[in-house]
């Protein structure tokens, strides 16, 4: 009897174990491959899978304005994106965390400083989908300035934030904004599968916080699920107060400058994390390298490039709120300051304003003109007053 209740037990415990491997390996195979889900009423848009960036066809006429940054795109694209609503990315920087994911395919980015000098990217996606994106990183509160420009409600997925008390609480303050569990998309809330982790994507052994991922149309549709599209639950559209920036066309190819290099650090002496954007004139765009590096995107295997460099001078300081090392940084974003922007092989003093938080950062050249930006990615680089600007 004895021997049979033995085998019984065992027989019963393989069992478990084939049905628990079973049932693991269809739950992750459902969340990876989702090729029939239709993400778009578009339907010659096409995706391969969840991990797949949304394609469009790209034969057909380009009419339709992208409003964040003026791209020209079909009318097929914009019935996609007017379905949802801007969406900003927490990315970052560190060395160890590049090449990253799906960058490429923003809209705006706002890089400053998150700490120790590293750098960290706000990346705004709207009218192209990236695909994957990554690895996604905490919440810093000059970053929830800046992705409240963009209209009621903005969508913001990050990995935690910082939380100790004083100025630089980002959680505490996305709670008194009134965001949590709507538009704010923290990886702690949602979890997997719209957050995962691959240990395996950079295809060298990192430190675990470099390898959080998910995708720009996984976080849509939680916003879906939220019913937060293009409209909020009370059917608000999300840019009732969003004000767009002035376009303009490429300088013709004679009126470009010739060769143009663009140079920062944002802490001196910290060569690791230098950016050098160099002038393409051909292309009529900047080419990026980082502590000397050629920069690509990890899901196109293509240098990033943009069509527009916008340099802001804002007071850097320490939040002094106790945190190890005193790390958490402040930027007095708010207010005015000098800027620079870099188009078409030239360079244009400006000033930038900002009014609130919610208020547009808005740019106006010395003669009292306001800027017209090229169509195309627009990079908004965030250097301290005592960082440092070549241009050659």
């Amino acid at each position: 009897m004895k021997s049979k209740l033995v085998t019984t037990i065992v027989l019963s415990l393989i069992v478990y174990v084939i049905s628990a491997v079973t049932s693991y390996k269809l739950f992750v195979n459902s969340a990876v491959i989702d090729s029939l889900t239709p993400v778009t009423p578009v339907d010659e848009a096409k995706k391969g899978n969840d991990f797949d960036a949304l394609t469009f066809d790209e034969s057909l006429p380009k009419t339709q304005e992208c409003p964040l940054n003026g791209a020209k795109y079909s009318k097929q694209q914009k019935q996609w994106w007017e379905k949802h609503r801007p969406l900003g990315v927490m990315i970052e920087n560190h060395e160890d965390s590049r090449p990253q994911s799906g960058i490429s395919f923003a809209d705006v980015i706002y890089e400053a400083v998150a700490e120790g000098g590293i750098t960290r990217f706000l990346a705004i996606f709207y009218c192209q989908d990236a695909g994957i994106i990554g690895p996604v990183r905490s919440a810093r509160t000059y970053f929830l300035d800046w992705v409240s420009e963009y209209g009621d409600y903005p969508l913001y997925a990050h990995v935690g934030g910082a939380n100790t008390p004083g100025p630089a609480n980002a959680l505490g303050q996305i709670g008194d904004y009134g965001w949590s569990v709507y538009n704010d998309m923290n990886q702690f809330s949602i979890g997997f599968p719209t957050f995962r982790r691959d240990e395996s994507r950079l295809g060298r052994q990192v430190a675990t916080e470099h390898t959080m991922y998910s995708t720009t149309s996984k976080l849509w549709k939680v916003a879906e699920s939220r019913k937060l599209t293009n409209v909020d639950e009370d059917k608000n559209t999300w840019d009732e107060s969003f004000v767009p920036y002035d376009f303009k066309e490429d300088a013709k190819t004679d009126e470009r400058a010739s060769a143009q290099t663009v140079h920062l650090e944002m802490w001196e002496k910290y060569k690791q994390y230098a950016i050098d954007w160099t002038y393409d004139k051909q292309n009529n765009v900047y080419m990026r390298k980082n502590g000397g590096a050629v920069y690509t995107d990890q899901n196109t295997k293509k240098q990033l490039s943009a069509k527009n460099i916008v340099v802001l001078y804002m007071r850097e300081s320490s939040a002094n709120d106790g945190y190890e090392g005193n790390a958490h940084r402040l930027y007095r974003n708010k207010g005015t300051g000098n800027a620079v922007i870099f188009q078409d092989g030239k360079q244009i003093k400006a000033t930038w304003r900002k009014d609130k938080r919610e208020a547009r950062t808005i740019l106006t050249a010395s003669d009292g003109s306001k800027i017209e930006f090229n169509r195309g990615l627009i990079w908004f680089e965030i250097l301290p007053l005592e960082g440092v600007l070549e241009v050659k």
